[in-house]
């Protein structure tokens, strides 16, 4: 048989400096398992380890590396809540759902925070991130973003104006911020890594380098990779926006998107005087940029969005402009890596939690809020299988609407919602 070419990581800063670990095998013939996992970045990991905790055996199918999509390439942000905030929840899904989800918008955070301690994962954790304004229209937006947080239970928030803002980020674009001391950054495919040995240490089996091809519902399900198949009592679909193909129920509600980031030389003192305090920034426009600082002081810098998931000609040549945008003193620096990547967007922007049939299960969606939602997936995954699924189907009950035009007009018709407001970030309105 001929061995079909591994899929190696994308050539990232976090690929260039990840842990040591193993390459683990393609799946070979036919085995058998409790649950199967599709997918090993944040929400098929997550979900695979606390599975394992709770004494299932779990099976992991990754079709090439861990933490090959968005959850080893995004700008690791530790960012609470979701892509669309507890008002806009309020107003459209009602009082009952907002409390639901507003009592876990900020479980994931804990979540991360709890496994790096518990199995002592080298992510290089640092605390704090900062939401910019770019104009009065924001600021006041932050402030009413600080009392709705509150008012679901963040008390650690604090507004900037003025001098108190120059001391956390030396950029001359922002009129205001709102930190959250609550939040924070890390290298993201380091905390997958982390996770998936810690999965591995509790029993579970991790196959990478094994695609599903076809999936056959039924009780049990039996999932087909180019060598083997597995046949699993209960199945979890974790691909995001990697699983493209094989299960098309899920993908005429939901868009893959690419963001592009760049990382450039240690910075040194110039990255600390830029950062005084290196928390993580993000700006608050439509299309927003964000950035911080690496464990060994490189400026990580991403903004934008390709709809449909196509890279760019050129990442630097996208990015550089709006790194140099904010800060005009790193005119001259070089840039040492530069990658995209591609995360799932849903119409309303929330995340998509749901049933194929009694004994599937699917999280996805995060809209660009994934890092700290996936993570409250797979333990809401384990809850349900386990039989608890009050909290899953908080989730679940919320709308899968489908984007306007189908799958041929999704993307143009989002460029251009995306054009009007990024021009009206763009006039201040």
């Amino acid at each position: 048989m001929t061995q079909r070419p591994a899929t190696p990581h994308v050539a990232s800063y976090y690929a260039a400096t990840a842990n040591a670990g193993p390459e683990r095998p393609s799946l070979s013939g036919e085995v058998s398992c409790d649950v199967c996992v599709v997918g090993a970045g944040f929400t098929g990991i997550s979900s695979a380890l606390h599975l394992a905790e709770r004494g299932y055996k779990v099976v992991v199918l990754e079709a090439a590396r861990v933490g090959f999509g968005a959850s080893g390439r995004n700008g690791g942000q530790i960012v609470n809540s979701y892509s669309r905030d507890m008002d806009v929840i309020e107003t459209k899904y009602g009082l009952d759902t907002a409390r639901a989800l507003g009592d876990m918008a900020f479980e994931g955070n804990r979540i991360i925070r709890s496994r790096i301690e518990q199995y002592a994962i080298d992510c290089d954790l640092k605390n704090g991130n900062l939401f910019a304004a770019c104009n009065a229209r924001q600021m006041e937006g932050l402030r009413e973003h600080q009392a709705l947080w509150q008012r679901y239970g963040n008390r650690e928030l604090e507004l900037l104006e003025g001098e108190a803002l120059k001391r956390e980020v030396q950029s001359e674009r922002y009129v205001g911020a709102l930190v959250d001391h609550s939040g924070g950054h890390l290298h993201p495919l380091n905390l997958v890594l982390g996770q998936a040995a810690a999965f591995e240490a509790l029993g579970g089996t991790l196959y990478e380098q094994s695609p599903l091809l076809e999936l056959t519902q039924g009780e049990p399900a039996r999932l087909r990779t180019p060598e083997g198949s597995v046949v699993a009592q209960r199945v979890v679909l974790a691909g995001n926006a990697y699983l493209q193909g094989v299960v098309p129920e899920l993908e005429g509600k939901s868009m893959p998107c690419g963001t592009q980031i760049v990382t450039t030389e240690p910075l040194g003192e110039r990255g600390r005087a830029l950062l005084p305090n290196d928390m993580a920034v993000e700006d608050c426009n439509y299309l927003l940029d964000y950035y911080r600082l690496t464990g060994d002081g490189r400026l990580l810098y991403g903004g934008g969005v390709s709809y449909g998931g196509q890279d760019p000609a050129s990442i630097e040549a996208v990015i550089r402009p709006k790194l140099i945008k904010t800060f005009p003193e790193l005119g001259d620096v070089k840039i040492d890596y530069a990658w995209s990547g591609n995360f799932l967007m849903t119409l309303n922007r929330l995340p998509q939690f749901g049933r194929l049939n009694a004994n599937v299960y699917y999280a996805q969606g995060y809209s660009g809020h994934g890092v700290t939602c996936s993570h409250l997936a797979g333990r809401l995954i384990a809850e349900v299988i386990e039989g608890e699924g009050e909290r899953f189907d908080a989730f679940a009950g919320l709308p899968h609407l489908p984007f306007p035009g189908g799958r041929l007009l999704r993307v143009p018709l989002s460029a251009l919602g995306a054009w009007y407001y990024s021009l009206r970030d763009r006039l201040g309105g």
